[in-house]
């Protein structure tokens, strides 16, 4: 090995031990050594010192502590004997330099200067939690801290893509020349401004700009260490535990672009003490023997076609690349896209034409499988920009599939679609939202593809229930007619399977994750009297969707204790959601629009709206485009209330809540319901009559106005005072 990479590296760590020095002692002169220090949202004080000292850095004081030991691990020359694990002059000199960053940034954060606008910073122990979990499992296969920028924007887009479609969590870090990667992929289109405006919603597309300087590799390093403490067990100093458990359980590389400095040398250093080898395009030394990485620590590749599969290939990620045969990358990274309307070739459904989506189950020997129709007009033979309808039909079969998963594999149309880089999908059942990009449509995506991508997540993820798939995708309305009174109808039951249960009568709620891609802090609550917003999940939905997957994005919520029974507030049901929610939502209502309502995505078939002067709510369901009597269409309502806003006086819901017995039984239940559709009402007229009758109020739904009684607020008054409606005499609400 040449001394080059460690000379340089012992350098860098000398430098930055004397500048932690002399920053810390100007912040004790500034504030007192009893001045608290640390980061956001963490149990672990400074992380690695915590991990790998014991230390628990509380004030400023206590880090001259780290500081001190810190200049004990400064050798002056490379060590003959480098690759003794952990010993080593040039491994003591990546600590060094880790423990000195980690200072450095928790003074800044003490200063405000941290985090940088426009760049993450430090990660909570709340994403930890929630994301680390899947580097440790294996469901996301590692992460790369990217250092620098690429040469130029083709090849930033081509690393940051194939990191993608492997599922590999994406760092952006430092600079080269000034030149950061977080700006190549914005001038790139890869990311648009909100990455900017905030940078948190780099975790839905697995891109998160940590910082723009080399020291802010450090927030990736901690956090990494951070898993050693949360999931493997163990204690805080224990160095080696800690060390050996990232290298062995946390798939992580480091992937230099650009010059690499002294520093860069260093905080690499720090890396492979924690078993993560670094890749880099340029000329550099390489270091080769094995020991302390896995396999080689430090090696260079100059091809950039090449260098995220030899970055897999040094640190031994094992990863499953999903070879679809569709023109773009499939993976989960592309689930948060959003394409705006000038960025459309093409969509389907929504507010301006009908869409449907059903899945049935079907005898073995029924389907063909893998076998994908298209029916009607493709997307290449209609104008740029316009709007059509489609029909999803899928037909699987399976020896231990069941009719009661039927619910459950439809909704998952929701995620495979959107695994498509480029395409967009919000909603379910008889109201998805579907966007093809420009860029896809340039690619070759055509109908098929839908299918194509379906038969593949549907085969892949759930093969052990699912053993052939068929998948029909059309465009003609004639044909759309004959299917959708059949899926109706298969709703109709799916909804029907849940009567008669109560809240009362379970232990467990379920939880619903499924849109947080789209509405990060977003969790769906769904007991037996209240379904998922959405509409297509209830309660033995999600049930059955936990046994099917107890990894996925519906899990077991625990009641406890009931805080206030008429709102349907739980104990249990609260720290579950502050949870989930990453600490944005601390209390939830199952049962109440006006107090601590539960959080709306995207998907939600209706909406729910406050009518103060009329003493009432209204509800409006998607498919309604005219104004409603609150002055708002739903497109407009539905962006105040939607992105997992908690909003009290607006609220998603899914459509047949309206007639469940809990429906907003903290505000004063269905006499609360001053207007609604037409096509709402007709929908559910049957369970309608029978919740007003068991109310004694069999008038009630005549009682209930709709949008050719009143289309405003004067009109809806007239009307209510005409009919003589039951919130004009209840309890007022504000």
């Amino acid at each position: 090995m040449s001394k080059e990479v460690a000379a340089a590296a012992i350098r860098a760590s000398h430098g930055k031990v004397a500048q932690i020095d002399e920053a810390l002692q100007a912040a004790i002169e500034n504030h007192g050594a009893e001045e608290h220090v640390g980061f956001p949202e963490t149990a672990f004080y400074l992380p690695m010192a915590c991990a790998l000292l014991g230390e628990e850095v509380e004030n400023l004081g206590q880090m001259q502590d780290v500081l001190e030991y810190t200049k004990t691990l400064l050798t002056d020359e490379p060590s003959d004997s480098v690759w003794l694990p952990y010993l080593s002059g040039t491994l003591d000199a990546g600590i060094a330099t880790m423990l000195s960053e980690e200072m450095l940034k928790a003074l800044d954060y003490l200063e405000g200067t941290e985090p940088q606008e426009g760049w993450h910073g430090f990660i909570s122990d709340t994403i930890l939690r929630s994301l680390g979990i899947q580097l440790v499992d294996g469901r996301m296969p590692g992460f790369a801290a990217v250092v620098g920028a690429a040469p130029d924007l083709e090849t930033a887009e081509y690393i940051i893509r194939e990191l993608q479609k492997r599922n590999i969590l994406t760092f952006l870090i430092g600079n080269h020349n000034g030149k950061t990667m977080r700006d190549q992929l914005l001038e790139a289109g890869v990311l648009d401004q909100s990455i900017v405006e905030d940078p948190a919603s780099g975790w839905d597309i697995y891109i998160v700009p940590l910082g723009p300087d080399t020291e802010s590799i450090i927030y990736a390093l901690n956090w990494a260490i951070r898993g050693a403490l949360t999931f493997g067990g163990l204690q805080k100093g224990d160095w080696k535990g800690c060390l050996d458990y990232t290298r062995a359980h946390i798939f992580a590389f480091g992937l230099g672009l650009g010059t690499i400095d002294d520093l860069k040398f260093a905080s690499g250093a720090g890396a492979i003490n924690m078993g993560f080898s670094v890749i880099c395009d340029t000329e550099i030394p390489e270091i080769r023997p094995t020991g302390v990485c896995t396999y080689e620590e430090l090696v260079r590749e100059l091809d950039h076609q090449n260098i995220v599969q030899r970055c897999i290939d040094v640190r031994g990620v094992k990863v499953t690349v999903r070879e679809v045969d569709v023109p773009v990358p499939v993976a989960a990274a592309f689930e948060g896209e959003i394409i705006r309307r000038e960025d459309m070739q093409v969509e389907f459904g929504g507010k301006y034409s009908h869409a449907i989506e059903y899945l049935t189950m079907r005898d073995m020997d029924e389907i063909e499988d893998g076998k994908v129709t298209v029916v009607g007009p493709d997307v290449d033979t209609v104008e740029e920009g316009s709007s059509h309808p489609v029909g999803i039909f899928m037909e699987v079969a399976g020896r231990k599939m069941q009719e009661i998963y039927e619910s459950i594999l439809e909704r998952r149309t929701h995620t495979a679609l959107n695994h498509a880089h480029g395409i967009f999908h919000m909603g379910q059942r008889d109201i998805p939202w579907i966007r093809i990009s420009k860029e896809a449509f340039n690619a070759g995506w055509r109908l098929e593809h839908f299918g194509k991508v379906i038969v593949a997540e549907l085969k892949n993820e759930w093969g052990a229930i699912v053993d052939k798939v068929q998948v029909t995708v059309t465009t003609d309305e004639d044909l759309m007619d004959q299917w959708t009174p059949v899926a109706k109808e298969a709703y109709r039951i799916r909804d029907e399977r849940v009567a008669g249960m109560t809240d009362e009568s379970v232990d467990l709620f379920y939880s619903c994750t499924l849109c947080q891609s789209y509405a990060p802090d977003h969790v769906c609550v769904i007991s037996p009297e209240r379904l998922g917003l959405c509409g297509a999940y209830n309660w033995l939905d999600a049930r059955a969707a936990f046994e099917m997957n107890p990894h996925g994005p519906n899990q077991p919520v625990e009641k406890g204790e009931c805080i206030d029974e008429e709102i349907g507030e739980f104990e249990k049901v609260n720290e579950f959601v502050y949870r989930e929610s990453h600490q944005t939502v601390d209390r939830v209502s199952l049962y109440s629009i006006m107090e601590v309502p539960m959080t709306s995505c995207g998907c939600f078939e209706a909406i729910l709206a406050v009518l103060p002067e009329a003493n009432g709510f209204m509800i409006v369901n998607r498919e309604f485009v005219d104004m409603t009597p609150c002055g708002m269409p739903f497109s407009t309502l539905a962006g105040t209330v939607g992105g997992g806003h908690q909003t009290p006086g607006f609220l998603g819901v899914g459509r047949r809540y309206v007639i469940s017995k809990k429906f907003i039984r903290g505000d004063g239940g269905l006499p609360r319901l001053v207007w609604m559709t037409k096509e709402m009402k007709e929908d559910l007229a049957e369970g309608l009559q029978k919740r007003a009758e068991e109310l004694g109020m069999p008038d009630l739904p005549n009682q209930i106005a709709d949008e050719d009684d009143a289309t405003t607020t004067e009109e809806l008054m007239a009307y209510l005072q005409q009919v003589k409606h039951p919130a004009l005499e209840m309890e007022p609400l504000m």
